[in-house]
């Protein structure tokens, strides 16, 4: 599939041509592999969806495109018994994220830098993954930093349409046991999400996907979900995050250069 020949920029938007096999074809691939990550790790459908979709789409139908498949497959991952103890110990980062994503001054996804940018965030996050740094854990300082990291990962998401930087490596940091940590992340992204949804409604660039486009990427990305959910206790944890980190400082570099 010529992928290239499906790129639009902000003007042509609402010219894509969402029914073609090539472009749907893709929709698919780009979801069934988001969703098997992220039923495999709990996290990275929304960053693997982004770096793909955007090899051939404006950021702006990327970020549309993704957001009812980031959100419902949230959902399930956001219940769970650590809610009330995470919410208390947590609500000056989602504060801080959701203000970051809806106020923040920065250049939007239907501008020409979107591109650029999300070609950075994904490049410093592969090469965060990769190295590992051990994070110190921020103590008595978690409420500040954390509301520090949530306004910065909404700018970071207003601008790319996503949300991992800072915002992952500071739940990172905080220690959390394995069930708290996915269930952090889940309503994480459900918040910056719904954030996003709602600034990309303010927005020209970010027309409703077509609908045969946005039940593709829905059924594809439970699809690849179940499957990945399934191997999650086969695959070594250590491998494939390597292996993850590995394609997005890759899927960065190649934004970096087109």
């Amino acid at each position: 599939m010529d992928v290239s020949r499906h790129r639009a920029d902000h003007a042509g938007m609402d010219d894509i041509e969402w029914l073609s096999a090539g472009l749907l074809g893709w929709v698919a691939l780009t979801f069934v592999l988001a969703g098997f990550v992220k039923g495999v790790s709990g996290m990275g459908l929304p960053t693997l969806a982004m770096a793909l979709l955007s090899l051939c789409l404006p950021a702006a139908s990327a970020a549309a495109l993704m957001l009812l498949p980031a959100l419902l497959t949230n959902v399930a991952q956001c219940m769970g018994p650590h809610a009330a103890k995470l919410w208390r110990r947590l609500w000056p980062l989602w504060t801080g994220l959701v203000l970051g994503t809806l106020l923040a001054p920065v250049p939007s996804l239907g501008s020409g830098s979107a591109r650029l940018a999300l070609g950075v965030v994904l490049a410093a996050y592969g090469v965060f993954g990769l190295c590992r740094p051990r994070l110190p854990d921020p103590g008595r300082h978690a409420g500040w930093l954390g509301a520090l990291a949530g306004l910065l990962g909404g700018a970071v998401s207003a601008a790319t349409g996503v949300f991992v930087l800072p915002m992952v490596p500071f739940l990172q940091s905080l220690q959390l046991r394995r069930g708290a940590l996915i269930q952090a992340l889940g309503i994480s992204f459900m918040l910056a999400s719904i954030a996003l949804a709602a600034r990309l409604g303010g927005l020209d660039a970010a027309a409703p996907p077509d609908p045969w486009a946005s039940g593709v990427a829905l059924g594809a990305a439970f699809a690849g979900m179940a499957v990945g959910a399934r191997l999650r206790e086969r695959l070594p944890a250590l491998v494939f995050q390597r292996a993850l980190y590995a394609i997005f400082l890759l899927l960065g570099l190649l934004m970096l250069r087109a």
